[in-house]
């Protein structure tokens, strides 16, 4: 691809990758089922917030703004999944806390009875079908006289404390920030994992506080020996303050030991769940591998053991002899193995840049593997045609009108005239640089490209010059002797003598004259 098109393709993943990380990757495009509920009080719920069912999400608020014609509501739009759905008219909704120390609310949805009819998208519910928590100052209207006097009481004393203790307590403050960070995690992971975990804590928390107001005289010494415990912590403070004074390193170094532990828990559980499988087929593993472990001690005993070595000792020395006498081979397989990854694979795949060539034969750009095979058909096509004798080969002989100097002494005749020659021969008849002492494997790989050069000059042919008729009879006899020494060494002296004949007439011209 181009560094354009590259470049788009990683615009538009850095796009959707932004957009999937604040939108936790909500489809643009998709429609959803929103309905509207009038509240007497927003009561700080914000856009994002839940919408639930049975603690399951369905939802989400979309938006909050003052009711239409009752600006003292508060109109609450919601987007609703299909896991929500149907939603019918007597549907109420109710705003909740998350956790009481968090702060943070969902709406709670109660869909409706199934003989109410199903509402439409864009409903309007009604503030009769709505309500928000109690909050706490409506908590503080309904005390007593005496609580509101403890409560004052409690309050005195507290700020009495803050008061001695100002510097210390200015001082804790900058650690506020990670302590309620981290105690909102805790306090939202008190929610669970599983449906009806937070009914779960809220119930067994009853239960244990049941159990303290069960036995009001233990919690009393509860409180009697923290207060003796507190009374230890004053008469130490000395050392108890160095040791809160070393806490902070004691922590930043805790703390990236606890992350990486943390860290390693999801792989560990996903290791220990893909064990479980193997656990439990070890043991009709161990069963099914008990007679064979009985036959293995069985074999290394003394008596069968000994037997055993005896027999390998003969094996062994030429063993040892085979492996020192593989590694040379080795080296030579690896330097032949090299070369033909390095120099001989490469070349295979290159192709001759012959465009006359490959544009007149039909199959342009062909690779060297394929072309090096193309006298395969021809060789197995030549010997296709046999007798009685057996096969045969069939020899064609001819000559042309022109006739080229190959090299002094060499000429060759030809029907049409040579145009162009490619490669060109070497000058003065040298040969290609040859390196037989440089390895093949780091040898570069060969070039295939060839300039064309002239084609040779035609020599014209007379055979009416002196002795031109004697030396083209003379040369005609030689190639018939030759032909004929070549078929006789294969053993078909008919074919000899039929093709020694229809030479010699074809040469001679059928009346004994050249």
């Amino acid at each position: 691809m181009s560094r354009f098109t590259v470049g788009v393709i990683g615009i538009v993943l850095l796009v959707a990758f932004i957009y999937g990380g604040f939108t936790k990757f909500a489809n643009p495009f998709a429609s959803h089922f929103t309905v509207y509920a009038d509240f007497p009080s927003a009561n700080d719920i914000k856009p994002g917030s839940f919408v639930r069912i049975a603690g399951i999400n369905v939802g989400t608020v979309s938006g909050i703004a003052p009711a239409p014609g009752h600006p003292q509501e508060a109109q609450v739009t919601m987007q609703i999944s299909n896991e929500g759905l149907p939603i019918h008219d007597d549907a109420t909704f109710k705003i909740r806390p998350r956790t009481f120390l968090e702060g943070n609310f969902f709406v709670d949805l109660m869909p409706g009875t199934p003989a109410s009819p199903i509402a439409s998208d864009g409903h309007t519910f009604l503030p009769a079908q709505t309500a928000v928590p109690v909050q706490l100052d409506q908590i503080l209207t309904s005390l007593q006289a005496n609580t509101r006097h403890n409560l004052q009481v409690l309050l005195s004393v507290y700020g009495g404390a803050v008061k001695q203790a100002g510097p210390a307590y200015n001082a804790s403050i900058p650690y506020w920030t990670p302590a309620y960070k981290y105690t909102g995690e805790v306090t939202h992971d008190l929610l669970g994992t599983q449906p009806n975990d937070l009914g779960n804590f809220v119930a067994n928390g009853a239960t244990v506080a049941a159990a303290l107001d069960a036995h009001p005289l233990n919690l009393e010494n509860l409180i009697t020996d923290f207060n003796t415990t507190a009374n230890a912590f004053a008469r130490v403070n000395t050392s108890l303050a160095a040791a809160v004074h070393e806490l902070p390193q004691t922590l930043a170094a805790a703390q990236p030991a606890l992350t990486a532990l943390n860290d390693a828990f999801p792989p560990l559980e996903r290791l220990a769940v893909a064990l479980i499988p193997g656990v439990k087929s070890a043991g009709p593993t161990i069963d099914v591998s008990l007679p064979f472990i009985h036959q293995l001690r069985l074999l290394v005993q003394p008596s069968e053991l000994r037997g055993l070595t005896s027999d390998l000792a003969v094996t062994v020395p030429a063993l040892a002899h085979l492996t020192e006498e593989t590694i040379p081979l080795m080296s030579k397989v690896r330097a032949a193995s090299s070369c033909i990854s390095n120099v001989i694979y490469p070349w295979s795949q290159l192709t001759v840049p012959d465009s006359n060539f490959n544009a007149s034969n039909g199959f342009p750009n062909r690779p060297v593997y394929v072309e090096a095979l193309d006298f395969l058909p021809g060789l197995a096509g030549e010997s296709r045609d046999f007798d009685a004798n057996g096969p045969y080969i069939r020899i064609l002989g001819g000559s042309g009108t022109l006739t080229y100097s190959l090299e002094p002494g060499l000429f060759g005749q030809a029907l049409s005239a040579i145009n162009g020659v490619q490669p060109q021969p070497p000058p003065n008849g040298t040969r290609p640089p040859l390196h037989p002492n440089t390895p093949c494997e780091i040898q570069s790989v060969p070039d295939l490209t060839a300039a064309a050069g002239l084609g040779p000059s035609a020599i014209h042919t007379d055979l009416s010059a002196p002795g031109a008729a004697q030396r083209f009879e003379a040369s005609s006899q030689d190639l018939i002797s030759e032909v004929s020494g070549i078929l006789k060494s294969q053993r078909l002296p008919l074919v000899v003598s039929k093709v020694t004949s229809t030479v010699s007439q074809l040469v001679n011209g059928g009346d004994g004259k050249p």
